[in-house]
């Protein structure tokens, strides 16, 4: 089944929307929550992983758009430099998805692409410039 990583913006009169719910219920669709800033009176962003049918996936824009839910593809991705890292281990604690990892019998630092969800935490706790968004 096609898989979509989505960047959703969401006005302050959305914020208490059950748009995952809808979207899961309503279109059949499968939305894995990767990223998300929701407070009460301010817009609201999420970054999902949304999983159907074409046709669902279509479906499930198409009711964003009626309720004025903004959405783009997650286009960056996150990218680590081998080269520059130090193996120092300041990014592991802040990568919520473990795609940063440590070999504890090593302390070699590596790095699963596939795990990243894009959240930019590492980039700023890498003194070394060894983690950089790819757009």
């Amino acid at each position: 089944m096609p898989t979509e990583k989505l960047v959703l913006t969401f006005p302050p009169r959305l914020v208490r929307e059950p748009l995952t719910s809808r979207l899961t219920k309503d279109y059949d669709l499968m939305v894995n929550i990767m990223r998300a800033s929701i407070s009460p009176d301010e817009a609201g962003h999420m970054v999902v992983e949304v999983e159907g049918s074409a046709e669902q996936l279509e479906a499930g824009r198409k009711y964003m758009e009626q309720i004025g839910v903004s959405f783009e593809p997650l286009s960056k991705d996150v990218r680590w430099i081998e080269e520059r890292c130090t193996h120092c281990t300041a990014c592991i604690s802040v990568c919520p998805t473990d795609a940063l990892m440590v070999d504890r019998e090593t302390m070699k630092v590596s790095f699963d692409a596939e795990k990243c969800i894009g959240c930019e935490l590492c980039i700023p706790v890498c003194v070394y410039k060894a983690m950089e968004v790819r757009v």
